[in-house]
């Protein structure tokens, strides 16, 4: 038999040509060549080159995330530092330059983020280029992998299974060659192309083999069109960046109001100090504006992407760490994620008085017909070399819909043969004595294949009708050493496993029992499987793992278990889980796996290690558990303010404080603290309903800090009097606003561990300091007068200390989310 044409860098042979060269370029679309000159060894050296000179490259640059410029825009143009910024330079005209401190805040806090976000943009990157697909053309009549931009207009692409088109063309060769439009038309059946049918960038492959010649490269061809429409960083939905962007809606809405009838209080009801008044209105105004919020969330983000990334995961979409922390089911494909990828033969079972030399030839040839062979093939060839008088005549390449290949011989000695070899309770009818024994072997965790001899010709429409069994191939599968570790950890975080594979449903349960999965005696041909969704989804929530789905039956799994109110993430390597992984809440590729899984997936594993999926579970429910933290922290002061404004604005009295002041109150009880609670590890599920969450603390706690607060000034303005009064009032508020806020930052750090009754410590020792400090005293205008009224500001402080505990046990009992 001929050599095997097998793709790999030294080439395979010549084969037939196709179409005569000799075409020129169309000189109208110079970018769009008709299919003229294909001949079957490809462009020559030099006829790339000119290609290249020309501009006819495949160019378009793979964006993994957003550009540097795209970044320094995001964090500085926003509409709270629009309005800050306004003030800012108000206050350096008319204050101190402590009552500008929140402005300094403000360029930190975006130097910040513009750090993280360019470190985690080199990180995407780097690790985009690992993940890079690398197509195989065929230049000077050698086949060579190269990178997606280096291919040139005329290019001969070869695909196989797994294979994505990566830019538009022609079919040149076609063997059974089926491709998947599905991400491109939404039509779920494979088509069958012919030589001179068109292929779209964007497709797949998921049988067969061939080569198309690249007719549309660049931005012409449709992926690239796509793309500068919707680029791959383009955020899918996330509830946490939704959630934060209709809070800040609905804090605007009440800024504007507020605000105005605050400077109308402050410099035009009061006559008092112009510059004082400006600066009281600054530091009412610049307090209800949670600038620190949206950073924090992108820093949590960014770092989450960085840390991924040090473990080998490309985070192909950044709200992808939030989706698989709120997951609770995952769907696992056995091969390749709880298996390794190879295969060993383990056994050869004669049927029927079959002879062992003979089978050897037939699995030899098998073997050499397929130019891409999958990993049990791949087995095979391993353990029985190429019978050199054997030549295919006739192949069927695997398909994972009808579960077996198969290839017709000429044997050399003037004798023909048809064979199959697949899944033995799809070849043979049911009730058949060889399954017995082959349940034998699938109990043992074995994967078996059958040989058997087709009746009729290869392309009949019932070719397994009649097929005569004539060998059981025992394959075993190697296990991945930390499935069963990963397994156990999503036991642990109430995540349930589902094992969703092609293969025997027996042989699958085997698998998943010796991994320690829960439930792996619960298992269910998909076959028998409900074909209505309500149905399927109620048997899935019953059984943990499922044998002969097809990858039709993947995506209905999926959707079923939706439709019951699950977050479903996917995970899976090969073409046939494509489908699945598209429409899953977070879809998760390996990086060994096939191109077009890996473009589908938010969530690639570079690395190959199912180990790693624990990592960024826990990142997603570090990021959403600490920002529902913070974001509460932000917002009590949001509702304060806004409440402390409009308080005064009724009472017609001066605001109680600078901005030096509340600068000082946000940086010890919200920023400091926040920035090391967003950070920390948190491994609680995260829960649903953001907003809601978050708003049923905020509202109260808000509530009760601004009613203390301004009671402690109203009392302390009717104890001081003289000139120094309203910088003693001021003072005696701003002691029992820090109390009051120190005791929400104290709520919200629980549970307690060294690290954080540290860090709440060290905020209340830091306030102290100021208070004792004489130069600090004057920095901040902070001088507590006389010892009945600080006491007097404690003793409130303290009173609205158990409000808040008595709200936040009303709120968890009567209002959990």
């Amino acid at each position: 038999m001929t050599q095997r044409a097998r793709i790999d860098t030294n080439g395979p042979e010549p084969r037939r040509p196709l179409i005569d060269a000799g075409a020129e370029l169309d000189p109208v679309h110079p970018m769009k060549l008709p299919l003229s000159a294909i001949a079957p060894r490809g462009l020559t050296t030099a006829e790339v080159a000119e290609r290249v000179a020309r501009g006819e490259v495949n160019d378009v640059p793979v964006r993994s995330s957003r550009s540097t410029v795209d970044i320094i825009r995001a964090n500085v143009f926003t509409r709270f530092n629009a309005i800050i910024g306004v003030l800012w330079v108000i206050m350096l005209f008319v204050a101190p330059i402590q009552d500008s401190l929140f402005g300094f805040v403000i360029i930190a806090n975006t130097g910040i983020g513009i750090i993280q976000e360019l470190r985690a943009k080199k990180t995407l990157d780097g690790l985009a280029l690992i993940g890079e697909a690398r197509p195989t053309v065929r230049r000077d009549g050698m086949a060579a992998e190269i990178s997606t931009s280096e291919i040139v207009l005329g290019d001969l692409v070869e695909l196989g299974p797994g294979d994505k088109v990566v830019v538009d063309g022609k079919v040149a060769e076609a063997d059974s060659l089926e491709i998947d439009e599905s991400l491109l038309t939404g039509e779920a059946d494979p088509v069958v192309k012919q030589p001179g049918d068109q292929v779209m960038s964007g497709s797949f492959v998921v049988a067969g083999s061939g080569a198309f010649k690249a007719t549309k490269v660049g931005r012409e061809a449709y992926a690239a069109q796509l793309a500068e429409e919707a680029s791959r960083f383009t955020l899918v939905h996330s509830e946490l960046r939704s959630g934060i962007s209709t809070i800040l809606k609905y804090v605007t809405w009440m800024m504007i109001p507020t605000s105005i009838g605050l400077i109308i209080s402050q410099l035009v009801v009061k006559n008092t100090n112009f510059k004082d008044s400006v600066a009281r209105t600054v530091g009412g105004i610049v307090p209800m504006i949670p600038e620190g919020l949206v950073l924090l969330t992108s820093v949590a983000f960014a770092i989450g992407v960085i840390r991924l990334g040090r473990k080998q995961c490309l985070v192909q979409e950044l709200p992808a760490i939030e989706g698989l922390a709120r997951v609770d089911v995952v769907c696992l494909d056995k091969t390749g994620t709880l298996t390794e990828a190879g295969m060993d033969v383990a056994e050869l079972r004669q049927l029927s008085g079959s002879d062992e030399t003979y089978i050897h030839k037939v699995l030899g040839a098998l073997g050499e017909s397929d130019p891409r062979p999958n990993a049990s093939l791949q087995a095979i060839i391993d353990a029985y070399p190429d019978s050199k008088d054997w030549r295919c005549t006739e192949s069927m390449p695997f398909s994972s819909a009808r579960k077996y290949s198969g290839a017709s011989f000429s044997e050399g000695n003037g004798e023909s043969s048809t064979w199959l070899l697949g899944a033995p309770d799809v070849l043979l009818p049911t009730g058949d004595p060889a399954l017995a024994e082959i349940d034998q072997l699938n109990e043992q965790g074995l994967r078996v294949l059958l040989l058997a001899r087709a009746a009729g010709e290869l392309d009949a429409p019932a070719v397994t009708a009649g097929a005569e069994p004539t060998a059981l191939v025992v394959l075993e599968q190697r296990l991945r050493p930390d499935a069963s570790d990963t397994l156990r950890y999503f036991d642990d975080q109430n995540v349930a496993a589902k094992v969703i594979s092609g293969d025997n449903a027996v042989s699958v349960s085997a698998v998943a029992g010796k991994l320690g999965l829960a439930g792996a005696r619960n298992t269910v041909d998909a076959r028998r499987l409900p074909t209505e969704r309500a149905g399927m989804a109620t048997a899935l929530d019953a059984n943990s793992v499922f044998g002969r789905v097809t990858p039709q039956q993947k995506r209905d799994m999926v959707g079923a278990l939706q439709s019951h109110g699950h977050t479903v993430a996917m995970t899976g390597d090969g073409v046939n889980d494509v489908l699945a992984l598209k429409d899953a809440d977070i879809g998760v590729s390996m990086g060994s796996g096939s191109e077009a899984t890996r473009a589908v997936a938010q969530i690639v594993l570079l690395n190959n290690s199912f180990a790693t999926l624990p990592s960024v579970v826990a990142e997603g429910r570090r990021v959403i558990g600490n920002i529902t933290r913070v974001a509460t922290l932000f917002l009590t002061k949001t509702v304060y303010s806004v409440l402390l404004a409009i308080l005064v604005v009724c009472s017609q009295v001066e605001y109680p404080f600078l901005p030096r002041h509340l600068t000082l109150l946000s940086t010890l009880t919200i920023g400091v603290p926040a920035f090391f609670l967003a950070l920390a590890p948190n491994k609680e599920r995260a829960k649903p309903h953001f907003v809601r969450r978050v708003m049923r603390y905020a509202i109260p706690a808000g509530v009760i800090a601004a009613a203390a607060t301004f009671a402690t000034y109203l009392l302390a303005r009717s104890h001081y009097s003289g000139p120094g009064a309203l910088d003693a009032e001021t003072s005696a508020a701003t002691l029992t606003l820090f109390l009051v806020s120190m005791w929400v930052l104290a709520i919200i750090a629980r549970p307690y561990t060294w690290w954080r009754v540290c860090l709440v410590a060290a905020m209340g020792a830091c306030f102290l300091i100021v208070l004792m400090v004489p130069w600090l005293q004057h920095f901040f205008a902070l001088k507590l007068v006389g010892t009945t009224m600080p006491w007097g500001a404690v003793g409130i402080a303290a009173t609205g200390a158990v409000l808040l505990e008595v709200a936040w046990r009303v709120v968890d009992r009567r209002f959990a989310a």
